[in-house]
């Protein structure tokens, strides 16, 4: 009955909604999807659209209430010095990183080294910005959350509070990197077209995001961590994203898939211990997480492999060019 109900409010909320991309209807397809990670109260459904194949979280929520949503939940929160924390910065300063990358998957950008101006868009507290510039790059990130722009700062980083389509830099970049971002976007188009603003002519975007064609996508359900609701606002298919990058004008360079045995990890904690309405604390537990992670890799990784070359992975790795004009 309660599903019941819950699918009828949803139904009601999403008949007026339609594609953010080609203005077509929505249809639900997954009802009672909740938030897996920080416990807010409310359930949300996945929709897909009729024309264009794109599936969105729904209802779609409005600008001001994401904003509000993402300071009290999201991102840097000044969390320090914690068991978790230490473990991750030992590791991701060790010479080790790049040997597990090589063979996890290097969905952050982490092993390609260059020269020239990179802007990383939602840097958060600098981790990835520390690589970058170790890795030969001018690194300059741009992050709305004031506490972890001024922790970025502290690291000797410039980092700028605009929005994306304010932003207006002295001199434009070589490199800009959407790692996990655009699925965050009320409208991707739009992000795509001030990213090639961004942009030298020939300049690259570095694209990652979850793959809505993931085998793990079926196997966990509800479950799955990547829909991460309401966080996670567009759902792409390889296809979809190819498809949003050539109407916006950039290039395809590459695109293949990869399957993090941390995305893996996550989904299991989350079947495990999730409940509606409640934090997962355990996906921050450094056990839980460091044991399942090399488990995953070590037992998985012929599958995991497999299901990359099939279009099954979980992860979209996409390197594009801005077209010169």
């Amino acid at each position: 009955m309660k599903s019941q109900r819950f699918k009828k409010q949803l139904n009601n909320k999403t008949e007026s909604e339609s594609c953010l991309l080609c203005c077509h209807k929505l249809s639900i397809n997954i009802e009672n999807v909740f938030d897996t990670r920080f416990g807010i109260h409310t359930a949300f459904g996945i929709a897909k659209c009729l024309s264009c194949d794109l599936e969105y979280t729904v209802p779609l929520i409005t600008p001001k209430k994401l904003k509000k949503l993402y300071k009290k939940y999201y991102n840097f929160g000044g969390e320090k010095s914690t068991a978790y924390t230490r473990l991750r910065e030992k590791f991701l300063s060790s010479s080790i990183y790049c040997l597990w990358l090589v063979i996890d998957g290097d969905i952050s950008f982490h092993c390609k080294k260059g020269q020239g101006r990179l802007l990383d868009v939602g840097c958060n507290e600098g981790r990835g910005l520390k690589i970058y510039q170790r890795n030969g790059y001018i690194a300059e990130g741009l992050e709305p959350n004031e506490t972890a722009a001024k922790e970025a700062r502290k690291a000797g980083f410039r980092i700028y509070a605009d929005s994306l389509e304010k932003f207006e830099p002295e001199k434009l970049y070589d490199v800009i990197v959407l790692s996990n971002v655009i699925e965050h976007s009320l409208d991707p188009k739009v992000m795509l077209y001030h990213v090639g603003r961004l942009l030298k002519p020939g300049g690259q975007i570095w694209i990652s995001c979850p793959n809505m064609n993931s085998w793990q996508r079926k196997f966990f359900g509800r479950y799955w961590i990547n829909w991460h609701v309401p966080f996670h606002i567009v759902h792409f298919s390889q296809i979809s994203l190819l498809n949003i990058l050539i109407e916006t004008d950039f290039e395809i360079q590459e695109i293949r898939q990869e399957s993090p045995a941390l995305w893996v990890t996550h989904s299991v904690i989350v079947r495990l211990f999730a409940k509606s309405g409640r934090p997962t604390k355990q996906l921050r537990n450094p056990f839980w997480v460091a044991f399942l992670l090399i488990l995953t890799r070590i037992l998985f990784f012929p599958f995991l492999w497999l299901e990359n070359r099939m279009g099954r992975g979980d992860c979209i790795i996409a390197i594009a060019i801005k077209k010169n004009k």
